[in-house]
């Protein structure tokens, strides 16, 4: 009997990570792409992107690629932007079955020891999920301010901007921020960013160079701690909500903290974050997410397939050692 082969994708906004591997865990091929955006490119040519990835990890490679596709990806916030990428994988033949989710629960199966809990990630954007012990599923939209949503890396710097021009035009507190912005944009008044931005002239990505000085500000400036504590019970909010909803607030529960802003190591945000579930949710078993997405994307390919205990293992120490 043949060994069936798995193509596991960890699409995010950033970049989109592939690995394809045998059921008993072996790693044939693993690349990197850029980021997966079906939001701003649409489904078909987000979908391309895998194709390329996949072509670079396996040469000459065509579909169908592997006998299961498994594909947690950004941007795959309600079923029905689910069901349209995975009809899209199913019409391109790219696996003989096809399972599609978001990319939080993928960090959840990473992260967590017993295959269930919650995860809260807070990179780009903000987003949580859990898996009950029953199999049960809690999640949000995850679709911006509109859906209730408040952090992320792109919020927070626009929070920055906004409180360091209100502190310079006298309508705010004052806050290191505003000296903050200059120097780091080089300009006279933190109003010209504003005014680049709006014109098109400085690119929206680089209020993310504003992120990690916020946090470095906060431990001294009033404002900068405010921003970065009203993060922290944002993390919190997200985690206990899902408990709750999961019914899981009396129970030892991993909570799996992920995304960049989560796993950047520092240790003010994280005992700040500990002290608010210490709090509300005192029986949450906070993970800090140091594994790769992609390992949590096989392990949920490899649960499709019933695969040994030996696989899951096998393949985490491939994953992690070409990472």
């Amino acid at each position: 009997m043949s060994v069936r082969t798995i193509l596991a994708v960890d699409g995010g906004n950033s970049k989109t990570d592939v690995a394809v591997l045998t059921e008993e865990g072996l790693v044939l091929g693993r690349a990197r792409g850029p980021g997966f955006e079906p939001h701003r490119v649409g489904v078909s040519a987000a979908v391309d992107v895998i194709a390329e990835t996949v072509g670079k990890a396996m040469r000459d490679a065509r579909p169908p690629f592997a006998d299961h596709v498994a594909a947690y990806l950004a941007g795959a916030d309600l079923p029905e932007e689910e069901d349209a990428l995975r009809l899209e994988l199913e019409r391109r033949g790219y696996g003989r079955t096809v399972d599609v989710g978001n990319d939080t629960f993928a960090i959840l199966r990473s992260g967590s020891r017993r295959g269930w809990g919650v995860a809260v990630v807070c990179g780009a954007g903000v987003n949580a999920a859990g898996v009950g012990p029953d199999g049960r599923v809690a999640r949000f939209p995850s679709l911006g301010r509109i859906s209730g949503d408040w952090g992320g890396g792109m919020h927070l710097a626009q929070e920055v901007l906004w409180h360091a021009v209100r502190a310079e035009d006298g309508r705010g507190a004052a806050t290191v921020l505003a000296p903050l912005v200059r120097n780091r944009f080089g300009v006279d008044q933190v109003v010209d960013v504003a005014l680049g931005l709006h014109r098109g002239e400085i690119a929206q990505t680089r209020l993310d160079e504003l992120v990690v000085p916020l946090f470095e500000a906060a431990g001294s400036d009033a404002v900068a701690g405010a921003i970065v504590g009203r993060m922290a019970d944002e993390v919190c909010a997200l985690g206990t909500a899902i408990l709750d909803r999961l019914d899981l607030l009396g129970k030892p529960t991993e909570v799996v903290l992920g995304g960049g802003i989560l796993t950047a190591d520092d240790p003010a945000f994280l005992a700040a974050i500990r002290a608010r579930y210490a709090r509300r949710a005192p029986l949450a078993e906070l993970v800090v997410g140091t594994r790769d997405p992609i390992v949590g994307v096989a392990q949920l390919g490899l649960d499709h397939l019933a695969a040994s205990r030996a696989s899951y293992a096998r393949v985490a120490e491939e994953l992690l050692a070409t990472s």
